[in-house]
């Protein structure tokens, strides 16, 4: 009897890393005095003198994502909607995020549409659900697959729709330096990923109707 081969299964993104040992505060600002003077300039002089504090402020802000669960954002799920059952899209939801190989910013804009099943969430969390992951060292292509199955796992919708539009400053500061240029991710579960129609309405939700 020939045995039966079952296709492998594409591993789940992690939605939340490892946790690792943090440095202290002042360690952190020790390696921000090194890289101002590996950049050629004086941490005492007075226009510099606080800066390290200020970055690594700053890097607490940036990076909150690490401290924050997506989980939890989309923890309340409301089932009593009316007998409501079409597509739901929440649009231009503006990210800033910070690429993991240069430590330098992309920012843009996230579309998310999903088909309710057992429920929906509150608007307004699918912003954060956004934040909580481009507030992280990210790649586009790993902050967009994370996105989808955080919402996915929390929501069991029939289908999460999800494109995420930004501009890296790795392509516009540094190496190529082309200011302008869009990078563009897709990524579709359920419905959207089997039905090339249902894509496509979306896509006119998130284009057309401006």
């Amino acid at each position: 009897m020939d045995a039966v081969v079952k296709p492998l299964r594409k591993a789940a993104p992690a939605l939340s890393p490892a946790p690792v040992a943090r440095p202290s505060r002042e360690e952190a600002e020790a390696a921000v005095r090194t890289l101002i003077r590996w950049a050629g300039d004086d941490p005492a002089r007075e226009g510099l003198l606080d800066t390290p504090k200020r970055v690594v402020k700053a890097f607490e802000e940036f990076h909150r994502g690490y401290r924050e669960d997506a989980s939890a954002v989309l923890d309340r799920v409301f089932e009593e909607v009316g007998g409501y059952d079409d597509m739901v899209v929440v649009r231009d939801i503006p990210f800033y995020s910070h690429c993991e190989h240069h430590l330098v910013p992309f920012f843009g804009k996230a579309h998310i549409g999903y088909y309710p099943a057992e429920g929906v969430v509150g608007l307004s969390k699918l912003a954060r659900v956004v934040d909580v992951f481009a507030r992280r060292l990210q790649t586009q292509e790993t902050m967009t697959s994370q996105i989808v199955a955080a919402v996915d796992d929390a929501l069991k919708p029939r289908g999460v729709a999800l494109i995420v539009e930004a501009e890296h400053m790795c392509m516009s500061m540094r190496g190529v330096q082309k200011q302008g240029s869009a990078t563009i991710t897709t990524q579709f579960t359920g419905v959207f990923r089997d039905d090339p129609a249902e894509q496509a309405r979306f896509m006119t939700l998130v284009r057309g109707l401006r």
